[in-house]
């Protein structure tokens, strides 16, 4: 009897090299990204964990495949690849500070049907805020318009940049939360440095060392293998110790 195919991933990336001011930052980079679920792209600070989510929308010079859907994209303008299906919450949130919460939502629909719906639901603080200039807003509050934004459009996929990077324990636990749903409609590539966060939500690992991709596999038994994470990340990721710390090891 046949085996079953293997389904078609959301992303797929090859090859890919990328370079910032003529230094290179992301070498040779190969993985792909299920069509479903939250897949966690891993790795010490300054390896290229952001510039590979950048490389990927075009933001910064880069060569190789990048595949969405089946179809490549590698060649087109930024604002045609987040047109065709990518969401993109980028790492230091990035609102419009002098605008209303209200104003950031709408100038982020690209969809003629919006999911205002959707984005009430997950978050009524910003509801309750609409009116308020988004720069005025804490750390968090911020963070919740920038995954709102997102969220607003039909995506094929999202690419979140450490969202719970310099936010409090409570407000990491509600992020967190909100990307746990979110995952149910949308596949995430999430670049995240709490590994109890990455504990809690991720399904796949994608593991980054000095440009180059040196590990792939299951989230969780990446992460429960201390000698492996020890080597790869510089850091323990012993439940056990992420459990009693309430907030678990930082990269």
């Amino acid at each position: 009897m046949t085996a079953p195919a293997e389904p078609r991933p959301i992303l797929r990336i090859e090859r890919l090299n990328a370079h910032i001011a003529g230094q290179q930052v992301v070498e040779d980079v190969s993985f792909t990204v299920p069509a479903a679920g939250i897949t966690a792209l891993l790795g010490r600070n300054g390896v290229g964990k952001t510039s590979t989510i950048k490389a990927i929308i075009g933001l910064i010079d880069r060569t190789g495949t990048v595949e969405l859907d089946g179809v490549r994209i590698e060649k087109e303008s930024t604002y045609k690849i987040i047109r065709s299906g990518v969401g993109y919450v980028p790492e230091d949130r990035e609102v419009f500070s002098k605008l209303t919460v209200a104003e950031n939502l709408r100038l982020a629909e690209r969809d003629d049907a919006p999911r205002r719906q959707l984005v009430e639901d997950l978050f009524p603080d910003l509801v309750a805020r609409s009116g308020q200039m988004a720069g005025t807003l804490s750390g968090g509050q911020q963070q919740m318009v920038s995954l709102a934004r997102a969220l607003l459009n039909t995506n094929k996929i999202l690419l979140v940049d450490e969202p719970t990077k310099g936010l409090a324990p409570k407000i990491v636990a509600e992020v967190a939360e909100t990307l746990a749903e979110a995952a149910k409609t949308v596949p995430i590539l999430l670049v995240e440095q709490n590994l109890h966060v990455v504990r809690q939500l991720a399904q796949g690992s994608v593991v980054l060392s000095g440009g180059r991709v040196v590990h792939t596999g299951d989230a969780l038994e990446f992460l429960d293998d201390a000698e492996l994470t020890q080597r790869l990340l510089g850091v323990s990721a012993d439940p056990l110790a992420e459990k009693t710390a309430g907030k678990g090891a930082a990269l």
